[in-house]
């Protein structure tokens, strides 16, 4: 993967994001350093946290009066702390609300090496069970306040994480919670199809943008040509707020569970509270609809700018990439 490729300038223009680190990581970590490649015209503040929880808690709580950032994005532990910054848009990943039984669990006691270079040329630090009890005291604090910042926290949690579990305890007090393709640990796949979609939300919404819309429906056609079809919407989900429109037969409601499932697991975050079921496609209102089958539900009636995926225009995927990237957005 060529990061550079994926860069979004103008992408959080002037703004600061704080990155909240892991359990045994630092400011150091490559996840920092693909944020500031992705973002150039941001600002990534990432301090090393102290290994006591009190205390970074404390430094985290410094940061945000000092530096004033307009998004936090959290993961594993820094997830955790990341929680409790409360009054600010976060995104937070993998989060290990209950800690100090995954360290102990998937650490144990003893003196551990730290997985990046710190500032203060600390190498190794111990674990010791009252630490463990430390790490139990602030988090028993985690959602105080999660009434207030229901619609401004994120959680993403990978799919494959073998570490922590916490997507019902987060569900059970922010609605905005999504499951990604990915494990435990970030890497740069995971950031730019499953974070920087948020971070694009977050900040089009701070921002008070509307991005043109585009159904696209849903189809076997569409579903046959499922490898091509998340990379469009991946690129097309740059410029665009794309959602997926499924047609369901009224007498068979049990496959809209199998539209959301087929959904979360082909086309990942981007569509993430963005399938819509109808089955007059001439009702919806948005700009654009890429539709295999436009013969069917109304579709060659819908009152916005009609793409015919499969004529002789828009073979494939390739071909309606084309179409959009010369729009501009637009």
């Amino acid at each position: 993967m060529e990061l550079y490729e994926y860069a979004m300038p103008g992408l959080m223009a002037g703004k600061k994001v704080l990155y909240v680190h892991g359990f045994a990581s630092s400011g150091q970590t490559g996840s920092v350093h693909t944020l500031r490649l992705l973002l150039p015209d941001a600002a990534v503040i990432a301090p090393d946290l102290p290994v006591e929880p009190a205390e970074a808690m404390d430094l985290l709580r410094d940061v945000v009066s000092d530096e004033n950032p307009d998004l936090i994005i959290g993961t594993s532990m820094g997830g955790m702390y990341a929680e409790m910054l409360y009054g600010i848009d976060r995104i937070i990943v993998n989060p290990a609300f209950q800690l100090a039984d995954t360290i102990l669990k998937n650490n144990g006691l003893g003196r551990k090496e730290f997985h990046n270079k710190r500032a203060d040329g600390e190498t190794s630090f111990l674990v010791t069970k009252t630490l463990l009890e430390h790490f139990r005291e602030v988090s028993s604090h985690c959602f105080e306040k999660a009434e207030e910042d229901r619609e401004r926290v994120f959680g993403l949690f990978g799919t494959r994480d073998n570490m922590v579990h916490t997507f019902d305890l987060f569900h059970d007090h922010y609605p905005q919670a999504i499951h990604f393709d990915g494990e435990h640990h970030l890497n740069d796949s995971v950031i730019v199809h499953s974070i920087l979609p948020v971070i694009r939300w977050t900040d089009d919404r701070q921002n008070g943008v509307s991005r043109p819309v585009i159904f696209i429906s849903l189809s076997d056609k569409l579903v046959n040509h499922s490898s091509g079809m998340r990379g469009a919407v991946e690129t097309l989900c740059r410029n665009y707020d794309v959602h997926i429109l499924a047609s369901i037969d009224y007498n068979t409601p049990g496959k809209c569970e199998e539209v959301f499932h087929w959904c979360e697991s082909n086309l990942g975050v981007p569509v993430w509270n963005r399938v819509e079921i109808c089955n007059h496609k001439n009702l919806t209102l948005s700009d654009y609809l890429i539709d295999a089958e436009p013969e069917l539900n109304g579709g060659q009636d819908f009152m916005g700018t009609l793409v015919h995926f499969g004529s002789d225009d828009f073979k494939t995927w390739e071909d309606v990439l084309v179409f959009f990237s010369r729009l501009g957005g637009q």
